[in-house]
């Protein structure tokens, strides 16, 4: 071993503390990388395997009952290489697990053979035999959490009639990766599931002999999908055609792509930071070693060694405290990685995911690792190889002491001695105290731009489920229908309040710009779900014109006052141009509400529903839901409370887990930053701490001078940090912000109050590390040391 290397370990053995402490900022940085791109390349990896080998299609499309012979005309259009027609009904479900309606989704194979496009994953059990009338394959997340299994059999409510269903097989599709009902805001699999049954079985049950209502298509490389899509609603116009869609507009496919979108983003904005950080407190403790090795660096280049030698030697000690910050947060990442992927497990169903830690994850990892080092020393080790051997060699020139400005102000004559020392040392060396400063800041700043998430998800649950839905239960009939049947509905067991809505699948454009969603006719005066604006006041709806959302009239650059033009997907397939009223403030996806007669108007229609919210009594909620599942007119239930719940436990085992992560590892962060500032500024002032010890002074007076200066920058760093947290919490709202979801911006004070608590233990556990030192302070040794 040379003598630089072996100087190269003593230097890092008697700095253990502080290269420890700048290892684990450092590894947390890595951590977030080998987390967030391990994972995000798994299940990328995963989706488009499960994608291409299952044979996802690229649009689709659904009609009310357009003739199989349709078939040959969308396989004809320019650009499409596959054609697969099939039946697609909501159904309800009598499951004995569940009280309430459970609503299932019945989708056809064809006979002998497999489907084309959308091809189903069998888990276990086997096919459909061909003809067979009562079996059925179910999606393996609803077997799972009502505990079926090949052989058992289920009540479906088939086009009002009851029929017993025996399962034959469970399976998995690409299209249901994230499998969600209709409406819905989160999977629940206990309430939501999938049946595949034999094409005969579907026709003869909801009476489509002959016919088709759901279609799916894929497309030859280079094909224009808008092109397809209007090719494929003229020929379905005058079957009900409601309007084809690409891939990106899937449900599944939509959600999945938005978490690995958000990802992607945590990717760009989380780790730099922390990088940040670690390449900051790197600087500080190279700077303070080649300061107080000046001497060495002199008689080193007078020996000989070059410029190049010394410089590598420095570095090398970057590289080492690199290189173990590398090992520790690939191990912690992939960890942490791997229970990533177990929770997506719960949400997103693959055939398959694993996490993997492959070689492009390692080397970006170690890539970002030496670049944050390399760039945290690159000045100091540019500093000590221009130091010229004879410069070098000479002591460094005193420190200049002059009177600051809190002395001439007279500020100072108000204090005591020591706190006058605590003074003029930050203000002395205002950079280094202003990095420190900004360091810590930076580490409040993750905890809060962390933790708002919490915050930001009870603020949407207030809103979704307190404020603008206030139903009990929300049902949809199997067509529209009249108000007598709305008001049948009042006279059902526990129904104290109901009220119809009119839902209409509709394009809304505005210059070159459009959106397909759905337009909801509610009552003027609803009372259930309502829109709310910004501030959140109800907004009644006008007599006429559109209430959309802020996303949606952000999408279509308009403003209150503008006219869009609605095409109307159902029926005639009317078009109008309305005015936009006012906007509502909702996180979920994208609206547009008009009054009911409005809407009706719209679409040249009597008065009609195509559901209704309920008001209900819950101590006979069990009498309803029984009623409910044997009405032929209902076509689905939601219980308000489940969703909630479903709701609440997502938040419980994602983002809280999610959340806990960043916020330990920002906790960490937290305590590497104030206690390698403490180290640093503890052997920078060990001789002056003697001295004062050698002149009288107390132990401790000598700890409230050293950690009084501490203290200070801490008390300046966390407002500051909050400053910053906040401005965090609104880059993360800026990267969520997408059309399937928003979050709010909003950051409670006891987020604030707990980023300042993590800030403070770690100040006082560095504290009390610290003073056994200052108490052992070997005051000769120090003495005798030469600077």
């Amino acid at each position: 071993m040379s003598p630089l290397d072996r100087k190269l370990f003593r230097d890092l053995w008697r700095m253990r503390g502080q290269v420890l402490a700048i290892a684990l900022v450092m590894a947390c940085g890595i951590a977030t990388v080998v987390l967030s791109a391990g994972t995000l390349r798994s299940v990328l990896e995963t989706r488009d395997a499960y994608y291409e080998r299952y044979r996802f299609a690229d649009v689709f499309a659904q009609a009310e009952r357009a003739p199989q012979s349709l078939a040959r005309r969308l396989a004809s259009i320019h650009g499409v290489a596959g054609v697969e027609t099939r039946i697609a009904q909501d159904v309800i479900l009598d499951m004995p697990l569940v009280a309430e309606p459970v609503r299932g989704r019945v989708i056809s194979l064809p006979e002998g053979r497999r489907p084309r496009l959308n091809d189903v994953a069998l888990r276990s059990g086997r096919d459909l035999e061909p003809g067979a009338t009562d079996e059925i394959l179910v999606n393996e997340t609803f077997a799972i959490a009502h505990a079926l299994a090949p052989g058992d059999s289920l009540v479906a409510n088939l086009n009002g009639h009851q029929r017993t269903l025996r399962i034959v097989g469970i399976a998995l599709s690409p299209e249901f990766v994230y499998a969600l009902a209709p409406g819905a805001l989160v999977p629940d699999n206990r309430r939501f599931g999938v049946l595949w049954m034999g094409e005969e079985a579907a026709a003869a049950a909801f009476d489509l002999d002959g016919a088709f209502n759901d279609v799916s298509l894929s497309l030859t490389r280079g094909a224009s999908e808008p092109a397809v899509i209007d090719a494929v609603d003229d020929l379905l116009a005058r079957f009900g055609g409601v309007g084809a869609f690409g891939r990106r507009d899937h449900v599944s496919d939509a959600f999945l792509r938005s978490e690995t979108d958000q990802l992607a983003n945590l990717l760009q904005v989380i780790p730099p930071i922390i990088l940040g950080v670690a390449a900051f407190l790197l600087n500080l403790v190279m700077s303070r070693l080649i300061e107080t090795e000046r001497e060495q660096v002199g008689l080193l280049k007078a020996f000989g060694y070059s410029n190049w030698a010394v410089g590598w030697h420095y570095l090398k000690f970057v590289l080492t405290i690199a290189a173990i910050s590398t090992v520790l947060g690939c191990l912690v990442g992939a960890w942490l990685g791997r229970g990533m992927t177990d929770m997506y497990t719960a949400y997103f169903h693959f055939p398959i995911l694993l996490y993997r830690l492959d070689p492009p994850t390692v080397a970006a990892a170690v890539l970002v690792g030496l670049a944050a080092g390399v760039v945290g020393a690159t000045t100091a080790v540019r500093r000590a190889v221009r130091l010229a051997p004879a410069v070098a060699m000479r002591p460094p020139a005193p420190t200049g002491y002059r009177t600051g400005l809190l002395e001439r102000m007279g500020v100072t004559r108000l204090l005591d001695q020591p706190t006058r020392m605590i003074l003029r040392h930050i203000f002395r060396w205002p950079l280094r105290s202003a990095l420190t400063v900004c360091g810590i800041a930076l580490a409040a700043a993750l905890l809060i731009g962390t933790m708002f998430f919490l915050d930001s998800v009870d603020v949407m649950l207030d809103v979704q489920f307190f404020q603008s839905q206030r139903q009990d239960v929300t049902l949809t009939f199997t067509q529209a229908r009249t108000d007598d049947t709305s008001d049948a509905l009042a006279h059902l067991p526990g129904v104290i309040a109901v009220e119809p809505f009119r839902s209409v699948a509709a394009r809304v454009r505005f210059e070159h710009r459009s959106r397909r969603l759905g337009i909801t006719g509610l009552e003027a005066a609803a009372r259930l779900q309502r829109p709310i604006d910004a501030h959140g006041r109800t907004i009644d709806l006008p007599p006429d014109g559109l209430v959309m959302t802020a996303k949606l009239a952000e999408l279509l650059g308009v403003s209150v006052g503008d006219r869009v033009t609605v095409e109307t997907l159902e029926d005639r397939r009317r078009t109008a141009t309305v005015p936009v009223r006012d906007l509502t403030d909702e996180f979920v996806g994208l609206a547009a509400y008009m009054s009911r007669p409005a809407l009706n108007r719209l679409m040249g229609e009597s008065s009609l529903a195509s559901g209704a919210h309920l008001l209900i009594d819950t101590a006979e909620a069990p009498a309803l839901y029984q009623e409910l599942k044997d009405t032929p007119v209902i076509q689905s239930v939601t219980v308000q409370q489940s969703a909630l719940d479903q709701f609440s436990s997502l938040l419980e085992e994602s983002i809280l887990l999610m959340v806990t992560v960043y916020v330990g590892l920002a906790s960490l962060i937290a305590a590497g930053v104030v206690y390698s500032s403490a180290r640093i500024s503890l052997s920078e002032r060990g001789r002056e701490l003697a001295s004062l010890r050698v002149l009288g002074f107390s132990k401790g007076e000598i700890a409230y001078i050293f950690l009084g200066g501490l203290s200070l920058l801490v008390a300046a760093a966390l407002p500051i940090g909050c400053v910053m947290g906040y401005g965090l919490a609104t880059l993360m709202v800026q990267l969520f912000d997408t059309e399937l979801y928003r979050l709010p911006l909003a950051v409670e004070p006891s987020t604030y109050g707990f980023a300042a608590l993590v800030v403070l233990v770690a100040t006082t556990l560095t504290g009390l590390a610290v003073s056994r030192r200052l108490a052992r302070l070997d005051l000769i040794a120090v003495l005798k040391t030469r600077e």
